[in-house]
């Protein structure tokens, strides 16, 4: 357990880290952090401690320990029994459902998300997509993990690469008004009536349609636009990116696979960083050891690492013991199984999402591809912060950041399931405690956090 310190004269909400490394770029830095509780910001210190004369009203000794951002998920469609593309029976009961996924998500160090829809019918969207946009407004720590906008993916998807989405519920878009029609115009474009809109991303098969030609419009709104559950070819890829697409959803998942003569989607990635009307975009990647071989995973590390974003995919049966879970899909409700990590569309053998969490996928990445610790985290902090554009306020501990942060532990442990060379020495970061706008909510010690 941490050491603290207290002076007589407390008041100012100022708290000192120190005896601990911090994760800067690509090091552990050991240095100390400074942080308010009152205005839920990362402090200067020596401006906090000579120009203002303040002194910390707390100081914690970490005995080495590290200080991480708090760790941002860019693909969740539920967790811990809740489901994001939920109608139901009585909606006011639908904040209270949200509420309590954040506060257990936030103990699993996601202090910031992207809460995703999947596939589903107009009415569904219209009545969940206002729920989930940019909550953290109130900068109240109590509230827990903060919900940074609505990731959509559907329904403007290939049906040849749907996956456990249901092709009845699929379309094309043809204009911006299909896309109005779909969401509900107030969730996905923007006015000066309602400036912030709940939709942050859209993922979309470019070569549909009209979608190619629609992104500038999208993203002139603010909204980032994915390629996702796409046959799409390099050279539609390529294009989709030159018209202002940054993301790729769940990279190999539920597209074109990569071939030596059509390198398809995961081609883009290979383009030259001097080449400015086609930049690299970011990525996601799976690492629940189901979705992708750990050779596939270290495959695309190493074609793109400032694009690589570690998401779980994870869906409501998250933290649930294994079962039969129902499951809205547009238009008709199925089931998936749980069995372990595995989740089963009922009857099937198709992958329906996952059940991890996405300090197990930095794990998982850490064992298999013999990265630094820095570098694993900064495919769920730095790098997502920056596809988000929310860099320099989550995702870093530079001053003037938001004080979402994450204590992590290190367990050392022997490789034996041949991911690595036998009697290899891995280190597993386990959570010791989690800081929302500079307030301890989680601690795995005592339980004197919030939630």
């Amino acid at each position: 357990m941490p050491a603290i310190m207290e002076p007589a004269n407390k008041g100012n909400g100022i708290i000192k880290f120190t005896n601990c490394r911090l994760v800067r770029d690509d090091s552990l830095v050991w240095d100390d952090i400074w942080v308010s509780s009152k205005t839920g910001k990362i402090l200067r210190s020596q401006a906090t401690f000579y120009d203002e004369l303040s002194l910390p009203d707390t100081t914690i000794d970490l005995g080495g320990r590290i200080v991480a951002p708090g760790m941002i998920e860019c693909q969740l469609n539920g967790a811990f029994g809740f489901n994001f593309s939920t109608l139901l029976e009585d909606m006011t009961q639908y904040p209270e459902n949200l509420r309590n996924l954040n506060h257990q998500l936030v103990q699993t160090g996601v202090t910031s998300y992207i809460p995703t829809v999947t596939s589903q019918t107009s009415d569904l969207y219209k009545q969940v997509l206002p729920y989930l946009g940019p909550s953290g407004q109130a900068r109240r720590p109590e509230d827990g993990a903060e919900s940074l906008g609505a990731h959509v993916e559907g329904p403007f998807l290939n049906p040849g690469k749907n996956g456990v989405h249901n092709k009845a519920v699929l379309r094309e878009a043809s204009s911006i008004s299909d896309l109005e029609e779909t969401y509900g115009a107030s969730n996905i474009t923007p006015d000066q009536s309602h400036p912030e809109i709940p939709v942050k991303m859209i993922t979309a098969a470019p070569e549909l349609g009209q979608m190619t030609s629609l992104i500038p419009e999208l993203v002139d709104g603010g909204v980032i636009v994915s390629i996702g559950h796409s046959e799409a070819t390099f050279e539609q890829a390529s294009a989709a990116v030159a018209a202002g697409a940054t993301m790729i959803t769940h990279l190999f998942n539920a597209m074109r696979p990569l071939h030596h003569r059509n390198p398809g989607i995961f081609g883009v990635l290979g383009v030259a960083e001097s080449r400015v009307d086609r930049p690299r975009p970011y990525f996601g990647i799976i690492s629940d050891g189901i979705h992708l071989h750990p050779t596939t995973i270290k495959i695309a590390w190493n074609a793109h690492p400032d694009g690589f974003i570690l998401v779980t995919d994870a869906m409501h049966m998250a933290g649930l013991p294994d079962g039969k879970y129902p499951w809205t899909n547009g238009d008709k409700e199925q089931f998936i199984t749980k069995k372990g990590a595995v989740l089963l569309l009922e009857g099937s053998d198709t992958i329906a999402g996952s059940s991890i969490t996405l300090i197990d996928c930095v794990n998982n990445f850490l064992k298999w591809s013999g990265v630094t610790i820095p570098q694993a985290l900064k495919a769920v902090t730095v790098t997502p912060a920056n596809m988000l554009g929310v860099q320099g306020i989550k995702g870093c501990l530079d001053p003037g950041a938001d004080a979402d942060l994450v204590i992590f532990s290190e367990v050392q442990e022997t490789v034996g399931d041949g991911s690595r060379s036998p009697g290899t020495i891995i280190t597993r970061l386990v959570i010791d405690e989690v800081w929302k706008f500079g307030t301890k909510v989680f601690s795995r010690f005592e339980q004197d956090g919030l939630l």
